[in-house]
């Protein structure tokens, strides 16, 4: 692949990115400074395990100077490595929560991805375990996994409270003897957002697996993921995100009939209709996916006023590729704020949400160290 020589910083930063996810032979041809700004770029984004999968399964890993191949199956070996950690985790909460006894627990993303075996599990590095389970559900879900060894993270009162009072999950839980740490979640969207998906639908249509847990049909699951690109506040380097969405749509559109006609039908019974149409938007415009014609046109309706349409084209590029690690821009940066700003809006209502920022701003200007 050839690049303009006046083309630098984040631009040359997400050209290269992009090149590598849609098309990883192209990585091959690179110059060493441009491949060595690809892979370190990748890396950020969390996709390096993805694309040397995908140079092995093409015979190319031998094409490239050692150092990369070294590096290349360092991060399949570390993905692979945490596939196993994840798998063990899965298991132990099957043991612990007895699904079949309890109700159901849904395993979501990253989980379900690697107990269905689907393409975009491969190279991976899952850091979390997240589950769906009915909001009656939830305190006794919660206290058998206490009774099992897992145990909070430690929080304030008030970040105790925000978890339990207007999101859609408890504070997050970890075991001391391992690393995944496990999100239990009542729905797939904050209490007071804008968007109302209901919980109960999802947990109705959900598939059984090989184990006791469950996963969410197709449809529901590519949703969940458009949905939770564009309502996150860690909108940096997500890339990764929209690389599933493609793989998934690509995937369940081959396997599952009916898929694309029931896809809109199903964002409109769940209220989701303004994240497929991103998704499928940025799918398209970024990873060069294919998206029949019927189903753009019956999404066409849940676009954005023209200047919002604008600011999200605008903004979605440069805030999902990561920055240029030697050269970043001030457009990256203004890009991730705003999407900030964006999903905070669409989580919470006016009053709450600028009661909610004044308080983190105060904190961190406190104590510098804490994260929100």
């Amino acid at each position: 692949m050839r690049v303009q020589s006046s083309i630098s910083g984040d631009r040359l930063a997400m050209r290269l990115a992009l090149a590598a996810v849609r098309e990883p032979q192209s990585v091959v041809e690179l110059s060493d400074s441009h491949l060595d700004l690809a892979l370190r770029v990748v890396r950020r984004m969390r996709l390096l395990g993805r694309l040397a999968c995908q140079l092995e399964d093409q015979g190319l890993l031998k094409s490239l100077p050692p150092v990369v191949r070294d590096q290349l199956r360092s991060a399949m070996a570390l993905a692979d490595a945490r596939s196993r950690l994840l798998h063990w985790e899965l298991q132990q909460l099957s043991r612990c929560l007895q699904p079949g006894v309890h109700g159901p627990v849904v395993v979501l993303k990253g989980g379900a991805y690697l107990m269905l075996g689907l393409p975009n599990a491969r190279g991976r590095l899952p850091t979390d375990v997240d589950l769906l389970v009915p909001e009656r559900a939830l305190r006794g879900h919660e206290q058998r996994l206490r009774e099992g060894g897992w145990r909070s993270v430690q929080l304030s009162p008030y970040d105790e409270r925000y978890y339990r009072e207007w999101t859609h999950e408890i504070p997050p839980l970890r075991h001391p003897e391992r690393e995944m740490e496990v999100d239990l979640h009542h729905n797939i969207l904050q209490r007071m957002a804008r968007l109302k998906p209901d919980a109960a639908r999802l947990l109705e249509s959900a598939r059984a697996s090989d184990s006791e847990l469950m996963v969410l049909a197709p449809v529901d699951m590519v949703l969940h993921a458009m949905t939770h690109l564009f309502a996150s506040s860690e909108p940096e380097n997500a890339l990764r995100e929209l690389v599933d969405i493609t793989s998934l749509l690509e995937h369940f559109g081959r396997t599952e009939r009916g898929f694309w006609d029931e896809l809109p039908v199903r964002a409109r019974e769940l209220d989701l209709l303004r994240p497929a149409f991103y998704a499928l938007r940025y799918c398209e415009q970024l990873l060069d996916l294919d998206i029949p014609a019927h189903v753009r046109e019956q999404l066409a309706g849940a676009a954005p006023p023209p200047i919002a349409l604008w600011a999200m084209d605008w903004c979605l590029p440069r805030a999902l590729v990561a920055q240029h690690p030697d050269d970043p821009g001030l457009a990256g940066a203004i890009a991730r704020t705003t999407l900030l700003v964006r999903a905070h809006w669409i989580r919470m209502p006016p009053l709450l949400l600028v009661r909610h920022l004044l308080r983190k701003s105060i904190v961190r200007w406190k104590s510098p160290a804490v994260t929100a």
